[in-house]
């Protein structure tokens, strides 16, 4: 049955052309369908080059937004050192050293200065990693020693020795942190 259906195919092609020669509308008509065939195919082409650039252009577009977001990030970096020294400068003044006239004029300086540094951070998409009573992440928090604990859950951050950015949504350093243990 199948062959019969080719053969039955095959013989009215072969009629066709047969009869194109001496018709020159069947003739007209085939040119006609393969220019059709070929607007088909270009319209097609150009639709997908279309969808192509289209798609080509978001990419970079993205890629750009990105990299203006992130480009502050080697500056941000280099900027947590100053804000851990101002931080450790005002956590060694002793209460002595605040009650003195000069001295506690001199540490409002200073801390105005980490104030303003906080709020530029807080501009720009810098923000502190929460570590202390958290569990540890190796996202965002460094585990730099285990410390025996019986009253914290192991795993759970206990102690902070270095605090952790975030870029936006971007680590920009990890808390350097120490963890619960089960006691010995």
């Amino acid at each position: 049955m199948i062959q019969d259906e080719e053969d039955f195919h095959d013989d009215a092609e072969e009629l066709r052309r047969e009869t194109a020669g001496e018709a020159p509308e069947v003739a007209e008509h085939d040119r006609l369908t393969q220019l059709e065939k070929a607007l088909e195919e270009a319209n097609s082409k150009a639709l997908y080059a279309a969808a192509e650039t289209q798609n080509v252009r978001r990419r970079l577009e993205a890629e750009k937004q990105q990299a203006a977001s992130y480009a502050s990030a080697t500056f941000a970096r280099d900027m947590l050192a100053v804000k851990d020294h101002l931080d450790r400068a005002l956590a060694a003044v002793s209460d002595e050293l605040r009650n003195d006239k000069v001295a506690s004029n001199f540490l409002a300086g200073i801390e105005s200065t980490a104030r303003e540094l906080d709020a530029i951070f807080t501009r720009n998409g810098v923000t502190r990693i929460e570590a202390k009573g958290e569990r540890l992440d190796p996202n965002k928090h460094q585990a730099m020693v285990e410390i025996p604990n019986g009253d914290a859950e192991p795993g759970t951050i206990i102690e902070e020795m270095q605090p952790g950015y975030m870029l936006k949504e971007r680590l920009l350093r990890p808390a350097l942190v120490g963890v619960a243990k089960k006691p010995d």
